[in-house]
């Protein structure tokens, strides 16, 4: 009885490892509408000199070095920075075309337009 018990765990544990291989492969090899669209990434920032910098260098290397070969845009919307985040973000942004900087208004725009492509 205990073999009988033992065995049934192991096929049930065999078929869901079985499973999960297949759905592995169906969302990595067949199914690739998700990479189709890119990646849009939208950050929100507010009096972040000290730390946005950091943060944008950081996100790049992983982007451009990673895996995630399929970004298409970086949209750092501002929501009015009295001090000088918008300036580095106009800084990163001549070194990368794939940063956009933007006022939260346009911001709204380019998401209202992503979702009608």
């Amino acid at each position: 009885m205990f073999d009988f018990i033992l065995f049934g765990i192991l096929w049930v544990l065999a078929i869901y490892g079985f499973i999960e291989i297949i759905k592995t492969i169906y969302f990595t090899f067949i199914n690739t509408k998700c990479r189709n669209n890119g990646i849009y990434l939208i950050l929100a920032v507010k009096n972040q000199e000290e730390k946005i910098e950091g943060v944008l260098r950081s996100l790049l290397f992983r982007f451009i070095y990673g895996k995630e070969e399929n970004i298409d845009n970086i949209i750092v919307a501002d929501l009015g920075s009295t001090d000088d985040t918008v300036a580095i973000l106009s800084k990163i942004k001549k070194d990368y075309e794939m940063i956009e900087v933007l006022s939260w208004k346009e911001c709204k725009e380019v998401i209202e337009k992503i979702n009608n492509k």
